[in-house]
């Protein structure tokens, strides 16, 4: 199997594009959206002839690709295992970015990974190159950067294991972010399943100026719609002012799309991405984008009328548009800097700033760097550095050698940067802070896209705060957050006063070129019955699976509450990434993190609840393992978009692995919901969301009539409390009839397994 985006595959993807789509424009008879027409290129044949709509209608895709991180990817790699199946079924990448620590700079924490994570590297590496993926080493760069530069291409269809897949959107692609036993089904031959989504358009008009880039734009949207504003809708940009955005800027845009819930975002073709792809070796697939440009837009009555086509419609005059910073501990708490000050004093945010960091996948494109490293050759020019530690994490070694090459790096590097591993690091919570004391509450800055309490550094004290690599690089100049540099001065070394000027337009793509690396991907082997995938049974890294038993049929009675969320519960909170990365490909050690963030409603305790049993306050998976042993179900209650954030399918198997059996919130995250389903956890919501508070501690729930579960209908819920007393709710469920299947069979994985046999 052909693992690159060949030509020939686009060509392909094209003709069915175009064939599809105009099917399905016959079907709705009307214009359609970006959106629509690559949805219709790639739905099963059976649903073209219906109308589609998000309430409804559940829909099969056909994916022309799917990327693993290594993370994510070794649970996605042994679920594949576990179905026995002989070889991968459609184009797969593993890209190892996620374990690489930042501690001291890029190559010796690099290097120090290659040691620390052998076992699981050689683990995805003979597995890749047995079941047909490739393989992308450490170092060789983020998997959004990646995946960007070799293969996304405009109106393709990608499903990745990571949240932020949807980064591939700044190529016109619709790239989605799932949890892994989607991307194990869809690497076996089967079909997609997607909630058909609603449509949310940004209207974009005049052209950025000035401290304003790309990243202002998102940031912006963040702040108009929360971070479950998106949820089941893809947002699609549109009007005169896309073309004034590069390739990789569309790409930060889509990227945080993931911020405020959203499916994936998406910009129409143009210009700005036919040159990334001559510039990244695809002029071919350029050319084919231009001969079928037309099924790559959307059709011109959907900007002409975008009230008519759109569920939603959010208007952005570039031109007017201000730097905007989003946090702390939330993306969407937006305010443009001109407002940031005041807010540092009304809210007692600590001013000073400890650390600043820019890069990461969402910000490191060779525009990006040279914008940020043009501001330091001004402050270097004045005898002027950072005043606090300045981090640089490019997203890929293409962009790495091309910055090194061009002068970008030693730049910043002049105003005091380090240079970090091309890996998420401290994006992601691998970022060792041993200055830090206990509880030492601090203000980072970043570039990155996910500022959620201990994301970063593990450390909940932590405010981070989001903007542009820009103006994060005059944050780190003035070391403060109340320092604007639109109207605040720096003092040079003779003791002049002077102000930044606003960065210069840099080019999209380098006049010279990218370097392309070598040595950093390995192809699957062409005698894979040769390979050999070693799991060691005494290891500490790595578990294969066994399977979660199938429902028993019988309702579930007397099922006592292990604890009731309070407020934002994100997959950070329900599975913490941080020091628990190593241990994601072992269930078993993993599932001691449960639920460590979670703000308790009944104690406000954080990761602990009451034992039943004990009556003492433990942590969860402590409580949890005593009640596995003692054979005892329990249920997880949840407040709003619940599971929010990252993808990690380890949010439900954990949950799942320790005796859980139902999470009942007021609202799920995407992402999440479907993981608890192919969990075979029952993810239901309350019919009327205040019933969230008649739920206290020591209460018994008991989820009548399981029997007759079924698309459509309700699950009563009978409350039993410590008084003797009883009441009756109603709880909603997304389920279709071939979901219940999975609940059935105690997980999706089953049934895949059961359709080998």
């Amino acid at each position: 199997m052909q693992i690159e985006t060949t030509p020939e595959m686009v060509k392909e993807v094209y003709a069915k594009l175009k064939m599809q789509s105009t099917v399905y424009k016959k079907t709705v008879k009307r214009p359609l959206t970006l959106t629509e027409k690559i949805l219709a290129g790639h739905l099963d044949e059976k649903f073209l002839d219906k109308i589609l709509d998000e309430k409804t209608n559940y829909v099969f895709l056909k994916p022309d690709r799917v990327a693993l991180q290594d993370v994510t990817g070794q649970m996605v790699m042994l679920q594949f295992m576990q179905a026995e199946m002989k070889s991968i079924a459609l184009p797969t990448t593993i890209h190892c970015d996620h374990l690489i620590q930042a501690r001291t700079e890029g190559k010796s924490d690099t290097k120090l990974a290659l040691f620390e994570n052998n076992e699981v590297y050689k683990f995805l590496e003979t597995s890749a190159s047995k079941y047909g993926a490739g393989f992308w080493k450490p170092g060789a760069g983020i998997i959004h950067q990646v995946v960007l530069e070799n293969y996304a291409f405009p109106g393709g269809l990608m499903i990745g294991t990571d949240s932020h897949t949807p980064n591939a959107g700044g190529l016109a692609m619709i790239a989605v972010g799932v949890g892994g036993v989607d991307a194990a089904e869809t690497m076996a031959g089967m079909l997609w399943e997607l909630l058909f989504p609603k449509r949310i358009g940004v209207h974009l008009t005049g052209k950025m100026n000035g401290w304003t880039s790309a990243k202002d734009v998102i940031l912006y949207v963040a702040g108009e719609l929360s971070v479950s504003g998106g949820t089941n809708s893809i947002i699609e940009y549109f009007g005169s002012g896309v073309e004034s955005i590069s390739c990789t800027g569309k790409a930060t845009i889509t990227n945080m799309g993931a911020e405020v819930g959203a499916t994936c975002s998406i910009f129409p073709y143009d210009e700005r991405m036919e040159l990334y792809l001559k510039s990244t070796g695809r002029t071919e697939i350029a050319e084919l984008a231009n001969e079928y440009k037309d099924f790559l837009v959307a059709d011109s009555e959907v900007e002409e009328n975008p009230e008519q086509f759109f569920d939603r419609i959010i208007e952005i005059d570039l031109s007017k548009l201000e730097p905007y910073v989003v946090g702390p501990h939330t993306p969407d708490l937006a305010r443009p800097i001109s407002e940031l000050s005041e807010d540092v004093k009304n809210n007692d945010y600590l001013d000073e700033i400890s650390v600043a960091l820019i890069g990461s996948c969402t910000n490191s494109s060779y525009e990006d760097m040279s914008r940020a490293s043009g501001l330091a050759e001004q402050a270097s020019s004045k005898g002027v550095k950072a005043r606090i530690p300045l981090l640089v994490t490019p997203g890929s070694e293409q962009i790495r050698s091309t910055i090194e090459r061009d002068g970008q790096i030693d730049l910043l590097k002049s105003i005091g940067a380090t240079v970090l591993a091309n890996a998420c690091g401290p994006c992601i919570g691998q970022w060792h802070r041993p200055e830090l004391k206990q509880g030492q509450k601090n203000t980072i800055v970043t570039s990155f896209n996910r500022n959620f309490p201990g994301r970063n550094d593990g450390k909940r004290e932590t405010m981070n705060f989001i903007a542009s690599p820009e103006i994060v690089i005059a944050f780190a100049l003035g070391g403060s957050l109340s320092f604007n540099p639109i109207k605040d001065y720096l003092e040079s070394d003779d003791g002049t006063k002077f102000k930044l000027e606003p960065p210069k337009l840099a080019p999209d793509v380098p006049d010279d070129g990218f370097l392309v690396a070598n040595d950093i991907y390995i192809p699957p082997s062409k005698n894979p019955d040769q390979v050999e995938v070693l799991i060691d049974p005494n290891s500490d890294r790595l578990q294969k699976l066994e399977p979660f038993s199938e429902w028993n049929g019988q309702d579930f009675e007397d099922i006592p509450i292990l604890i009731k969320a309070k407020g934002k519960c994100t997959t950070d909170h329900i599975s913490p990434a941080g020091p628990w990365l190593r241990l994601r490909g072992h269930l078993d050690k993993l599932s001691d993190n449960l639920l460590l963030g979670a703000v308790n409603s009944y104690n406000d305790e954080i990761g602990k609840a009451k034992n039943l049993i004990s009556q003492n306050i433990e942590n969860c998976a402590q409580i949890a393992r005593q009640y596995k042993q003692e054979n005892i179900n329990w249920i997880i209650i949840g407040d709003n978009n619940y599971g929010e954030g990252s993808s990690r399918e380890h949010a439900a198997m954990t949950p799942r692995f320790l005796g859980c059996v139902a999470v009942i919130t007021k609202g799920f995250a995407r992402i999440h919901e479907t993981n608890l389903k192919k969990q075979g956890i029952l993810a239901l919501t309350f019919s009327n969301s205040n019933d969230y508070e008649k739920i206290q501690e020591d209460d018994r729930i008991h989820l009548k009539d399981l029997s007759k579960f079924s698309e459509g209908t309700k699950i009563t819920c009978v409350i039993n409390h410590k008084d003797g007393k009883s009441e009756e709710i109603s709880l909603n469920h997304s389920y279709t009839n071939s979901q219940i299947e999975w609940f059935k069979a105690g997980s999706a994985m089953n049934v895949l397994k059961n359709k080998q046999k």
